[in-house]
């Protein structure tokens, strides 16, 4: 879709439907709420908390012209380009980890004129997606003032009129979709994340349609008891799925820990055979498997088991 203005950015989060009602729904039928040219913007961080069952389920639905965000992208970033479902991407750092460096699949789109990368420091795309939530044109900040982001990006400067200090400004982002993985929800929509819960909250307030993945559906009265830790409100929320390890091979804190051996393989076959290596894994993983249950089948229970007592330890 073709960028929204601020005022119809807002006219669009105002008429969204908040009311108080039963969102559960499958996997095909939330990734259905995504259309061909939305912008995604993705919860999580790099492979803590990153929605993969719905990400799957949208590359299996062979949507098109998506525009993804997100404040640290991981190789869905990669999944989303070989497979042609994207082709614009709007992050501050895109690869799986220290361990294995930058994207090459990125680097190779973004210079052969595939893929087009729109890059932010980490700070100015929370404080784009917090205006988004908070329904303001833009922040100001002092992040990227030294920086050539400021050059590339479209960032502004102004002069602050109490201070006389110069600031950089970034504009509200408002997408289309978000889509967000948490611990548990009630039915509604009520949503809690242990640890640190990234900038989904305010992914949540900033999109106009978000879907949340959930590790389990919980009882209101149980959210109500722990009212506190309630990070998205149930009028933020559009589609709730339940789908216990719907981050995996990624990690969800306290619950599971990521499976860095499978990660660590797929960036070996891709330090090795380049794109082809991408092809290959969305075939095994993605296409392959017919369900969520069967993409898990393929680690085995064992695997599984061993995420779930390395995330207990951690915790203790």
């Amino acid at each position: 879709m073709s960028e929204l203005t601020f005022v119809d950015a807002r006219r669009r989060l105002e008429a969204k439907d908040r009311s108080l009602r039963d969102k559960r729904t499958s996997l095909v039928e939330a990734a259905a709420l995504v259309k061909d040219g939305d912008h995604v913007a993705i919860g999580g961080c790099l492979y803590s908390r990153t929605p993969m069952a719905v990400l799957r389920e949208l590359l299996r639905q062979r949507r098109g012209r998506l525009t993804l965000s997100r404040n640290l992208m991981c190789y869905e970033g990669e999944l989303f380009m070989v497979a042609g479902a994207t082709q614009e991407l709007v992050t501050s750092w895109m690869g799986i980890g220290l361990p294995w460096g930058l994207s090459r699949v990125l680097r190779e789109f973004v210079e052969g004129g595939r893929a087009r990368m729109e890059e932010w420091s980490h700070l100015a795309m929370g404080l784009r997606y917090r205006a988004g939530a908070m329904g303001v044109p833009f922040l100001p900040t002092l992040s990227m003032l030294g920086s050539d982001l400021r050059k590339t990006a479209a960032a502004k400067t102004m002069v602050c009129p109490f201070t006389g200090a110069q600031l950089c400004l970034v504009p509200a982002l408002f997408p289309d979709v978000a889509v967000v993985h948490v611990h548990r929800a009630d039915r509604f929509g009520n949503a809690q994340i242990d640890g640190y819960p990234h900038m989904d909250a305010d992914l949540a307030s900033a999109a106009s349609t978000v879907i949340l993945t959930t590790e389990e559906i919980v009882d209101t009265d149980e959210i109500r008891r722990t009212a506190d830790r309630t990070a998205i409100p149930f009028f933020a929320v559009d589609a709730v799925v339940e789908v216990p390890y719907g981050a995996f091979p990624h990690e969800c804190y306290g619950l599971y820990e990521a499976d860095l051996d499978h990660i660590g393989a797929y960036a070996r076959r891709v330090g090795s055979e380049g794109v082809e290596a991408v092809r290959g894994y969305l075939q095994d993983y993605v296409y392959g498997p017919e369900t969520f249950d069967a993409y898990l089948a393929l680690f085995g229970p064992s695997r599984l088991d061993r995420a779930r007592q390395a995330a207990r330890e951690l915790t203790r």
